[in-house]
């Protein structure tokens, strides 16, 4: 640990409520993840990569694991509702806090828009001549008000929710796996017809897999979170990140690989119903492909109402941490409902754009927030070589550092990527000097 750090205003936890249960912490770090990443954004991952896909969402699926163990390893040492946030501001000092706390509440809200996006997508191919953007706005007033109430309802609301969902994935691994083997009825094995062609987009295609991937997994991040609302939030952060993990790995890596055996990468159906419609409906079971299209809806409210939750807590615990506006610190009921307000209209800002740029902004946004994500577990593992000293440290730390960068080079390397990180470098940077210049009004002190 550094000798000299930056001291700022202690967060003060006590104004929020503990009402998240062990069960509660294990679906919300699931509930943030499979969302509009794994049901809509693998669909172009899919298109681009093929089959290689998994091997992207293998590599990224490691990387985030890295990342989660060292997250989990600092948050259970200080829990806090500013996690990685307090995390940074503590080994590098404010200015990282500052930086990488507003990244993710970017990223939290945009991915809230881009699931209201999705959400509303699947209503209105049921309710056609319906406008998108009412849809979401109706998302996004019953999220906002669920978020406004106490965190125990949205606990309780988020729980039933990701279990259905995950339920959902593990029917649909079996009757996958069922199926590949031929031991499905009135099912034909495909064997490995569709696996022939490997890597058909070469290495651009990858890159827009390995982004589409990151994106996907992003969002775990919030369980670490969530913990300070928990009845124990060291246990309750060690355990939800553990068991969040392998069940990550399970349902993406094996959803990809089912997807990919099942469907022929190329079809239009992954992309214009989403892959998993598209699997089901390779395999004849009436209505299976519109009932898992009820799940994806499921899933990317699920999803929307868990950010909306990280987005507004991540803000409270900057402000409280002197890195933001007063006003969205202000807590009514356990709650900070100016930050939930805020974060909800960010969100709803993301729509609009879409409103403005149907053809590309879905795409856009996804790559640029994806490279958010490396630009915060960068953060994550710099924090932790200053912060920790654990079990093959700092091996596995520098290892997951290198790996982030080697996926930055990729993005650097690729016109289609290209601008995105650029986009994604120079908000980082103008957030970095912003910190700075705060941090310079900050007293220093020696510990």
């Amino acid at each position: 640990m550094p000798s000299t750090t930056v001291t700022t205003p202690q967060e003060s936890a006590a104004s929020l409520s503990h009402g998240l249960k062990q069960r509660h912490l294990s679906m919300i770090a699931l509930g943030g993840v499979i969302g509009a990443g794994l049901f809509v954004g693998s669909g172009a991952g899919i298109a681009a990569a093929g089959p290689s896909i998994v091997l992207a969402y293998t590599l990224s699926g490691l990387l985030v694991m890295l990342v989660m163990r060292m997250l989990g390893e600092m948050s259970a040492a200080h829990p806090s509702s500013g996690s990685f946030s307090a995390h940074a501001e503590r080994a590098i000092g404010p200015w990282a806090g500052f930086t990488a706390g507003w990244s993710f509440w970017v990223l939290l809200c945009t991915a809230v828009g881009l699931e209201g996006i999705g959400a509303a997508k699947i209503v209105t191919g049921w309710l056609p001549g319906t406008p998108e953007w009412a849809w979401v706005a109706l998302f996004m007033l019953v999220f906002c008000a669920t978020n406004l109430a106490a965190v125990k309802n949205f606990g309780e609301f988020e729980f039933w929710f990701a279990a259905l969902k995950v339920g959902a994935i593990g029917l649909f691994l079996v009757l996958g796996v069922l199926a590949i083997a031929g031991l499905l009825p009135g099912t034909d094995s495909p064997g490995t017809a569709n696996l022939t062609e490997f890597f058909p987009g070469g290495g651009e295609g990858l890159v827009v897999g390995l982004l589409a991937s990151v994106f996907a997994y992003g969002g775990l991040e919030t369980v670490t979170i969530a913990a300070a609302e928990s009845e124990d939030p060291v246990r309750g952060v060690t355990n939800a990140v553990r068991t969040a993990m392998w069940r990550i790995g399970l349902f993406y890596i094996g959803s990809m690989a089912v997807i990919v055996t099942l469907v022929p990468w190329d079809a239009k159906a992954v992309v214009e119903k989403g892959p998993y419609v598209a699997a089901l409906d390779s395999l004849g079971i009436p209505g299976a492909g519109q009932l898992m299209n009820v799940v994806v809806l499921v899933a990317l409210l699920s999803a929307m109402n868990a950010n909306v939750y990280g987005s507004s807590r991540i803000a409270y615990s900057l402000v409280q941490r002197g890195l933001g506006p007063k006003a969205l610190g202000r807590v009514s009921g356990g709650v900070p409902r100016i930050a939930v307000l805020v974060s909800c209209g960010f969100g709803f800002g993301c729509v609009v754009l879409s409103y403005w740029r149907p053809d590309d902004v879905f795409s856009w946004l996804l790559n640029m927030i994806g490279a958010v994500v490396l630009v915060v577990w960068i953060i994550v593992a710099v924090s932790h070589l200053r912060l920790r000293r654990s079990r093959a440290f700092p091996v596995l730390t520098w290892v997951a550092l290198a790996g982030m960068a080697a996926i930055l080079v990729l993005m650097a390397r690729e016109p289609g990527t290209r601008v995105q990180l650029y986009a994604t470098g120079a908000m980082t940077l103008a957030l970095a000097v912003a910190g700075y210049a705060r941090q310079k009004g900050l007293p220093v002190a020696t510990v």
